[in-house]
């Protein structure tokens, strides 16, 4: 009897036992999500089954493995050129990798640079600073980038470039807000007093107060950046041929929509699972480094 009592409180003990927060299963998901493809985007050339770039029309629009006609030879079939889908699938995690990622690098010097000049200085600074952000905010960023990219080209650095000048306006927003609580802190009045300069005490101690939100910014961001890049390329305004990115492997099918729509499917699912992996990464660290602002 006694030991049955002791089962039955064992059982309650791990019944009871608190689960992980929500935001803490989004970090994981997350995490899991964004590694698995970034192993995937470096060992590219080891884990491809083919070339991305051989074409070979007897060989055009074999379906997927899983569908009737399907062949192992091509797991997820192959386009209207006879290119094998899934090594153009693994290759195109690099391109939107590569430009998510050097996007937000570029916003993020561009916004959290003003961010810093117009929190700490105020004033006419200040006013210069929230004067460039209301333009940035007045501006279209789909049709303002469409134009730029028309008008200057849709090389890979150029296009980065281009997505950074519209995506620094979150950077700069709570860079800005935070540096004005902190300005007037201890320990940077005691750092002004030590005879420190302006510019080291923006770097050396405002700036690593501000990592943490800063990092959420970030991934955010890097999602909007990736969704960005794949409406150019489906446009036509991105990655050009023969490379390969999901957004253009889905302006290649929109012909074949109708007749073979796991052409379209196929990337837009994988678009879909790297931007909901950086979007639960981001809203796990949110959770875990600011546990209060999710309560």
């Amino acid at each position: 009897m006694a030991t049955q009592t002791a089962e039955n409180s064992t059982a309650a003990r791990l019944w009871k036992r608190p689960r992980l927060p929500v935001g803490q299963w989004g970090l994981y998901v997350g995490g899991t999500i964004i590694g698995i493809i970034v192993l995937m985007a470096i060992f590219a050339p080891w884990i491809a089954p083919h070339s991305p770039y051989d074409q070979s029309l007897t060989d055009r629009l074999i379906r997927p493995v899983f569908m009737e006609g399907g062949t192992w030879a091509h797991i997820l079939g192959t386009d209207h050129l006879g290119r094998d889908y899934l090594s153009r699938l693994i290759y195109g995690a690099r391109l939107s990798l590569i430009i998510g990622f050097g996007t937000i690098v570029i916003s993020a010097v561009l916004g959290i640079g003003l961010g810093l000049l117009g929190g700490y200085y105020g004033g006419r600074t200040d006013m210069a600073v929230m004067f460039l952000l209301t333009v940035r905010l007045s501006l279209p960023i789909m049709l303002a980038a469409i134009s730029l990219v028309g008008l200057l080209g849709n090389s890979l650095p150029l296009m980065m470039l281009v997505l950074a000048c519209f995506l620094w306006d979150q950077f700069l927003v709570v860079t800005r807000s935070l540096t004005m609580r902190l300005r007037n802190a201890e320990f940077v009045l005691a750092a002004r007093a030590a005879g420190l300069s302006d510019w080291r005490i923006m770097v050396q101690e405002i700036l690593p107060n501000l990592v943490s939100p800063l990092v959420v910014v970030a991934t955010l961001e890097m999602a909007h950046a990736i969704l960005l890049e794949a409406a150019l390329s489906f446009l036509g305004l991105g990655v050009r041929p023969p490379d390969a990115s999901w957004g253009l492997m889905i302006a290649e099918a929109k012909d074949f929509v109708f007749f073979e729509p796991w052409l379209v499917n196929i990337p837009g699912l994988a678009i879909f699972i790297l931007v909901a992996g950086i979007t639960f990464l981001g809203e796990g660290l949110r959770t875990l480094l600011a546990p209060d602002a999710s309560q």
